[in-house]
């Protein structure tokens, strides 16, 4: 069995397997570290910064940084909760992100974060882009409008269903998501059992004709916080 790697969040000791990066390591430990564009099962990206922390003095992304023994790492820290906090009230004002009419509301991890944070309204001026709607695919759609530039459906596609059907164009502010036919969605492989689907952490990916099957209100972050079943690890971890 490979030796622990010993090192502290936020003042409390964590062990972890070598090789682990920072969020997975406190994910099994029962520290939830919040997150956007890292998804457990596909490559670590790095794009989104909301899993910043402090190690060992230093910004990281925690989704890409490896733990290493003695490791300082600081998480609950009000600077790097400051930050989080700019980081996703900009992907609010970026995009066009209507909560109380969207499908995914309730569902939805960009909106849990920010409840998560403490964002009840974002303080940037609104961007108010237009941006474009596909749905030529008889069972899903692709709302531009939400999409947060994460990278999951790319990495779910290509190395989880084995389809590369989205990849992104442009450059800068004009980056977006694409897909591998000039037709739009409706003329790619992508179905709507795909993991890169089911992998979208907005309302960028939906499903057709199934938006609003669970009622708001019983879904998935309407009574617990985003991060309490990581949490609850911790709980359990205490009983042993």
């Amino acid at each position: 069995m490979s030796a622990k790697v010993s090192f502290l969040i936020d003042g409390v000791e964590v062990q972890g397997r070598p090789g682990q990066t920072i969020v997975d390591a406190a994910d099994d430990a029962g520290v939830y570290i919040p997150r956007l564009c890292h998804k457990p099962g596909l490559q670590p990206f790095g794009s989104c910064r909301v899993c910043t922390v402090k190690a060992n003095g230093r910004l990281s992304s925690a989704c890409t940084q490896p733990i290493a023994p003695g490791m300082v790492v600081l998480n609950e820290d009000e600077e790097i909760q400051s930050l989080r906090r700019s980081l996703v009230e900009m992907m609010f004002v970026e995009g066009n992100h209507f909560c109380m009419f969207c499908e995914k509301s309730g569902n939805c991890e960009l909106q849990a974060v920010a409840y998560r944070l403490g964002i009840r309204a974002p303080t940037y001026e609104y961007f108010f882009r237009r941006r474009e709607l596909d749905a030529t695919h008889p069972d899903l759609f692709i709302d531009h409008n939400r999409c947060i530039r994460c990278a999951r459906c790319v990495r779910a596609s290509r190395d989880v269903d084995g389809k590369h059907v989205f990849q992104f164009v442009g450059r800068g502010t004009h980056k977006r998501i694409a897909v591998n036919a000039m037709s739009g969605l409706g003329g790619t492989e992508a179905a709507a059992a795909d993991e890169a689907i089911a992998a979208c952490p907005t309302g960028a990916l939906m499903k057709k004709r199934v938006g609003y099957a669970v009622p708001i209100g019983k879904r998935l972050f309407d009574h617990e916080p985003i991060g309490s079943d990581i949490e609850a690890r911790s709980a359990v971890k205490a009983g042993d």
